[in-house]
């Protein structure tokens, strides 16, 4: 009995230890911005009735009030309305430093988001890294924010975690590679010259700290979206996701026209994945490589980086029995292109052989499924970027850094009439087999992979 007793007790410790909190702090004493320091634009911050208000003006880059102390791990609570039309945000673990890009802001921000889109709670890298958790992922979460009123925002930030809540909806749940020190900031959004956006203000207040261990434990709701490097979570172990390539070693792939792994053209080095340069053709220096084991019904997710006019793919329903002259193996292919620097991104029909699209077939376009995004895809040009393809029997999906591009059927009649007129004509059933091979095309371009997971479905 008293060994139960003693048992529990441990666990208690174990579990306080965990979670152990620090003081809360209040960053904003509700009087003056002492504490904080403007950084970047010329924007107007204000201490107002107990509120920070900070007001929009044209001809200035973004602005940023910043925290003169930097923290790590933290729970982070404040209250922000939000002008009418506005995009804004709130940085976390963020810096500012002479060497990068002369002292810019960048780092992780909590997006705040009046727009149509309303990605409010979603998580964007500024200045560095792009979106890494638009809402799209989980688009029920966006009825979270309520336009015009005062809206209550949690952030937990916890080693590599990081997860956010809308006035008590979770909104984001994200592990970053890399866990960070930096200042938190409030974010006024350049506005260019635009005159009707002149004037708008938007406010925080009540804006409460509390600092807590590296491995505080936590729940949440929404799905978990990792860049933990060649390294699953817990929670993608548990959910059926694998590592395609360990990071370290080609076990698992080999070349499309070979038993083994082509011993030149790609390298591995530091968990990333590289095809080299080789003058642009198709498939003629170290090959493309393909997985040895094929694949049915799946999601599969990578991170890829392009060089400047760079092209590559990644294929599926691959069968490298076809096609054993020059040039890639056959498959359906996720586009990888410098849409602005290839010329392959003019040809085809209507962009479909741009970034992200079903190379020949169908024009990767987020705007035909995100009506309200200003551009038709968000790109990371001379970064990382994620492709994500979901095959479910005849349905297939491709996204973009978490945007859906492209949603197709194969088998019918629309799918054979597209390919009728595309450069797979020639091949009898094209994109039809049950199952096939996953493929990273050699195209003569220097292209980098990494974070190359499946999760295969029922």
């Amino acid at each position: 009995m008293k060994r139960n007793i003693f048992s529990v007790l441990a666990f208690m410790v174990i579990t306080l230890t965990i979670n152990a909190q620090g003081k809360s702090t209040q960053l904003f004493n509700g009087k003056n911005l002492k504490g904080w320091k403007v950084l970047n634009g010329t924007a107007e911050y204000n201490a107002v009735d107990n509120e920070i208000v900070g007001t929009s003006k044209t001809g200035t880059p973004n602005t940023f009030l910043v925290t003169k102390k930097e923290y790590t791990n933290f729970i982070l609570e404040y209250e922000m309305l939000l002008g009418s039309g506005l995009n804004s945000g709130v940085q976390i673990r963020s810096h500012s430093t002479k060497e990068y890009k002369n002292g810019r802001v960048h780092g992780l921000q909590v997006e705040a988001d009046d727009s149509p889109r309303n990605w409010f709670g979603g998580i964007f890298d500024e200045a560095r890294k792009g979106w890494r958790y638009p809402l799209e992922y989980n688009p029920e979460v966006k009825k979270a924010y309520k336009k015009g009123k005062w809206n209550k925002i949690k952030v937990i930030a916890s080693g590599n975690r990081i997860a956010t809540w809308v006035n008590g909806v979770n909104c984001a749940n994200l592990y970053e590679e890399n866990v960070e020190t930096g200042f938190i900031g409030l974010q006024v959004h350049g506005i260019g010259n635009d005159r009707n956006k002149a004037g708008k203000t938007i406010k925080w207040r009540n804006i409460l700290l509390t600092e807590i261990s590296a491995n505080y434990t936590f729940e949440t709701t929404v799905p978990v979206i990792s860049f933990l490097r060649n390294e699953l979570t817990e929670y993608e172990k548990l959910n059926g996701w694998k590592m395609l390539w360990d990071g370290e070693t080609p076990d698992g792939w080999r070349g499309a026209k070979m038993d083994k792994f082509p011993s030149k053209g790609w390298t591995i080095t530091d968990g990333v994945l590289t095809v080299h340069a080789s003058g642009g053709a198709e498939s003629e220096h170290g090959g493309d490589i393909v997985t040895t084991k094929p694949y049915e019904n799946f999601i599969l997710e990578l991170d890829f980086k392009f060089t400047e006019g760079a092209n590559s793919g990644i294929k599926y329903f691959v069968d490298t029995s076809l096609n054993k002259g020059k040039g890639s193996a056959i498959g359906c292919e996720f586009q990888i292109l410098d849409d602005k620097k290839h010329p392959d991104a003019k040809k085809g029909v209507d962009g479909n052989r741009t970034l992200s699209s079903l190379y020949d077939l169908i024009r990767g376009d987020a705007q035909e499924y995100i009506p309200s995004l200003y551009t038709k895809k968000y790109v990371n040009v001379n970064d990382w970027n994620r492709a994500r393809i979901v095959v479910n029997g005849a349905k297939v999906q491709h996204f973009l850094n978490g945007c859906k591009m492209v949603e197709y059927t194969r088998g019918n009649q629309q799918w054979r009439s597209l390919v009728k007129y595309s450069k797979y004509k020639d091949w009898p059933n094209f994109g039809e087999a049950k199952e096939g091979l996953i493929l990273l095309q050699d195209h003569g371009d220097e292209v980098h992979f990494k974070n190359i997971k499946i999760k295969e479905l029922n």
